[in-house]
């Protein structure tokens, strides 16, 4: 049987083209930085790409190759880059379709330093970037310019959760020429395939979800087109972002039980998001599966699950939300999310920090906004604590 017939969960298990010479079931750790050739001719045919094999872990490792080739097959796309963390593949994709002169449209509450990166680095070689409420198609539209060349979208965002509609966005930028790349870390292949909605790229910082246990980062690009993929590895290849072997071995060890994981996370949080809804000391909650949420219909077409991650307020602002992180015992304080343990924290001060007072008002991320990524513990014990620590504001 073809694996790409496979269904997903079988393929979080079995994708991959790597088959070790020991018959291991599981892909080994090819901990090596350089491989060697049978003869002279043998390394020229590899060099030349007359020949399929490996010369140094910088081009290419089985161990990565076999996360990529994963990568690839769950999103639907031609081939993966694995690379050293996920601002390595943001700043892959911002290299590989930008260059002077150009325009990028965003969302404006992407990831702090997706943004703080275009709007600190690139406008010294004269790239400008417009960060627009890209739920909004006519934001979009209204953004473009003649030297567009990237419209970059992170949905939902970070950290407000706003939902952007992939399939309408990749029209109006296909019209003009324009490439449409989807930072998929909140939702992974799992609940939501960007380029099944006709968008270019796919990435995600894999430090998240995708490994899920907090303990490695890593980024990945995929591309739809073999044209885009080669631009892309070729790039990847020769800024030295590569992954590493052991790296690429414990992501997609945590890669196969996405599934199972996102599954128990995305229950707690509908859970917990109906808790604080209701809670008299909160101001609003964000989160994809509550029908107040503005783009809930929206969530429901595109993705096949609402994710767990949520925002909230506190009534009492910055100083009651510190309260509350300071005050929970089974929830975590510490920024990143995805991992298999709940964490709290504070966007504003913390991973947004870098963003001008400003920018974090266009984009929605108030002082008092809090940010949760919801684990798979017992929802009871997540309620309990999150109560306590609401009683003390």
């Amino acid at each position: 049987m073809d694996k790409k017939n496979n269904e997903f969960e079988t393929k979080l298990i079995h994708s991959g083209t790597i088959k070790d010479q020991f018959g291991a079931v599981v892909t080994p750790i090819y901990q090596s930085s350089t491989f060697s050739f049978e003869n002279a001719d043998d390394g020229a045919d590899k060099f030349a790409k007359r020949k399929p094999g490996y010369i140094y872990t910088r081009i290419a490792n089985p161990t990565i190759q076999d996360l990529e080739d994963t990568m690839a097959d769950l999103e639907n796309g031609y081939g993966g880059i694995a690379v050293a963390s996920g601002m390595a593949a943001v700043n892959l994709v911002y290299m590989g379709f930008l260059k002077a002169g150009d325009h990028v449209v965003a969302s404006e509450a992407v990831y702090g330093p997706s943004r703080v990166v275009l709007e600190k680095f690139y406008t010294q070689y004269n790239v400008e970037s417009t960060f627009v409420d890209t739920s909004d198609l006519q934001e979009i539209k209204n953004a473009f310019r003649p030297n567009t060349k990237l419209l970059y979208i992170e949905t939902p965002t970070n950290p407000t959760m706003v939902i952007t509609d992939l399939k309408e966005s990749a029209k109006l930028a296909h019209e003009r020429g324009i490439v449409v790349a989807v930072d998929n870390t909140f939702s992974s292949p799992y609940l939501q395939k960007p380029l099944d909605l006709g968008c270019d790229i796919v990435l995600h910082s894999i430090t998240k979800f995708i490994n899920g246990h907090a303990d490695v980062v890593g980024g990945v690009v995929v591309a739809k087109t073999k044209e885009h993929f080669d631009h892309l590895n070729s790039l990847m290849i020769l800024t030295g972002a590569n992954m590493d072997p052991h790296q690429a071995y414990l992501v997609r060890r945590g890669l196969k039980t996405l599934s199972i994981r996102m599954d128990r996370a995305e229950k707690n949080a509908m859970e917990i998001a109906k808790f604080l809804e209701l809670h008299p000391k909160t101001e609003w909650v964000a989160y994809p599966g509550l029908d107040s949420h503005p783009q809930h219909e929206l969530a429901k077409e595109q993705m096949s699950g609402f994710g767990a991650l949520m925002s909230f307020e506190v009534k009492g602002g910055l100083e009651a939300g510190k309260i509350i992180m300071d005050n929970v015992k089974v929830a975590v304080l510490a920024v990143s999310l995805g991992g298999i343990e709940t964490l709290i924290q504070h966007p504003a001060s913390m991973t947004h920090a870098g963003m001008s007072k400003t920018a974090k008002i266009e984009a929605g991320i108030t002082d008092g906004l809090i940010r949760l990524s919801v684990g798979i513990e017992d929802v009871n014990d997540l309620i309990a604590d999150l109560k306590q620590a609401l009683d003390k504001v």
